[in-house]
């Protein structure tokens, strides 16, 4: 067992962090950490204002997590941990990430790092070979450890849904509008209900540059020690709508090559199983769902397919208005395989290329 630490435990990420980890076959969580405020404190207390107990997750954290007491972050030594995962603002992440890498391998949830040249963005299955350029980024900044941060959730869904059909026929172009749940702009500062409730908001902060740069990056070619971004062009509009978890989006791409829609059916679903062959025990049994139903997917009904961990496809359909248009609809958990879960998986991934490993 490789013995982990969780920092920003006491927030929403950090929540979700601790359902991933908990009984899990590899990790164990070993260190709960976040600001003075909350060290030396039991985790529930920690976690209880006023009385009332802030856990916001729909299944309940075990006993022993509960009992566990929470540290100071400041005082977290890295070398204390086999690997250490961060749930934290991105303005933080950027002062505490590097220091924490000098030592042992940082996985991250935060933007800081994500376009540092030196820094794959990796979604197992889709860019494993970008795994490489934690080598550069050891070398280049002297570090034992390496950050490797995971895509934003938005990117997640698109991006694995995209991975076949770029393989198979190319891609030249992709216009995507997103419907986005409210969960994934958090509990503090985020989307206050008398603004969501009966209303779509067209615009979330940064959001449209993250999916724009990240897609091309995670898509990119790995030659030399760095990642040469994929050529295609992306347009996105990215939209808050009143949807508790799972993002929705809609799909529209232009293909270097002519594919019928069976093809692209046949493509994603011949991609689906190559993951879960690897052995990863976050992994889903089939990491892209193509249903054939008109009126699926749907955040409520496709949101937790194979616990959250797939990427649910359907409305594959002919676009005539583009250069061998392609158009679809996806879902994807925002919460899971786009956050703490996704993270977790991507541990697992590093850890079995030995990228993770008991100093």
């Amino acid at each position: 067992m490789l013995e982990a630490a969780i920092v920003g435990a006491t927030g929403v990420v950090g929540q979700q962090f601790i359902l991933a980890l908990q009984g899990h076959p590899w990790f164990r969580i070993s260190g709960l950490y976040a600001t003075k405020r909350s060290a030396g404190k039991k985790y529930r207390d920690a976690i209880t204002e006023g009385g009332v107990m802030r856990w916001y997750q729909d299944e309940p954290a075990k006993d022993e997590i509960m009992e566990m007491k929470v540290r100071d972050v400041e005082k977290l030594d890295p070398r204390d941990y086999d690997l250490i995962f961060t749930g934290i603002e991105s303005e933080f992440a950027r002062e505490l990430e590097p220091r924490l890498a000098k030592r042992r391998p940082v996985i991250s949830t935060a933007s800081a790092f994500r376009y540092e040249d030196d820094v794959p963005i990796l979604i197992p299955g889709v860019n494993d070979a970008h795994a490489r350029l934690i080598e550069v980024q050891r070398e280049r900044r002297g570090w034992d450890g390496f950050i490797v941060p995971i895509p934003n959730c938005t990117t997640t869904g698109l991006v694995v849904s995209m991975k076949p059909i770029y393989d198979s026929f190319g891609i030249e172009l992709v216009i995507m509008t997103s419907m986005q749940a409210v969960s994934g702009a958090g509990r503090r500062g985020g989307v206050l209900a008398l603004d969501i409730i009966d209303n779509v908001i067209p615009y979330i902060p940064k959001e449209e540059e993250k999916v724009e740069a990240e897609s091309r990056k995670i898509l990119g070619k790995y030659e030399g020690g760095r990642i040469i971004p994929a050529e295609f062009g992306v347009s996105c509009t990215c939209t808050r709508v009143n949807v508790r978890d799972g993002h929705t989006e809609a799909v529209y791409l232009s293909l270097k090559k002519r594919a019928s829609v069976d093809e692209v059916k046949e493509a994603m679903r011949e991609f689906a199983p190559k993951l879960y062959s690897i052995g990863l025990p976050s992994a889903p049994r089939e990491t892209i769902v193509v249903l054939e139903d008109e009126a699926r997917p749907q955040p409520r009904l496709d949101r937790d397919t194979q616990g959250g961990m797939a990427t649910v496809v359907g409305r594959i359909r002919e676009d005539k208005a583009l250069k061998n248009g392609i158009k679809y609809v996806l879902v994807s958990h925002n919460t899971k395989m786009g956050a703490a879960k996704g993270a977790v998986l991507v541990a697992e991934l590093l850890s079995k290329l030995g990228y993770i490993k008991r100093p």
